[in-house]
């Protein structure tokens, strides 16, 4: 007859030690959906220390990207999804979403473009805030 604190015991040691990245928290969701020509919403407020997945949906009928290279230096992004980033720049092709999991950092405003042709000019950008 087994005592319910050897089972515990015994459930505890067949546990693993770590969870691998993919099963760690996603934390609170932001959705910015990406169109012609806008961001919306186009100011995000972040808190230092929380996580969070960035879902960026581009409902355009063309392609935009998610400029935002100081804002991602001050965040620690997740590693599956750093290659998701270039030059601080996110593409999104028209009718797609990428997902970035990351952890502010450095408190601070950032500014975020859409770098496609005129793009920004027509109002296509906005500002994040980390606290």
């Amino acid at each position: 007859m087994c005592r319910p604190l050897t089972i515990f015991a015994l459930a505890l040691a067949l546990l693993p030690l770590h969870l691998p990245a993919s099963a760690a928290p996603a934390g609170q969701q932001i959705d910015v959906t990406l169109s012609n020509f806008s961001f919306t919403p186009n100011m995000l407020r972040l808190q230092r220390n929380m996580p969070y997945t960035l879902h960026l949906m581009n409902s355009a009928s063309g392609g935009h990207s998610f400029s935002a290279p100081e804002l991602f230096a001050a965040v620690q992004i997740a590693p599956e999804d750093s290659s998701k980033i270039a030059n601080g720049r996110i593409e999104i092709p028209a009718g797609q979403a990428v997902d970035i999991h990351l952890t502010p950092m450095s408190a601070g405003t950032y500014q975020i473009v859409c770098t496609h042709f005129l793009h920004q000019t027509f109002g296509m950008h906005g500002t994040a805030v980390i606290e």
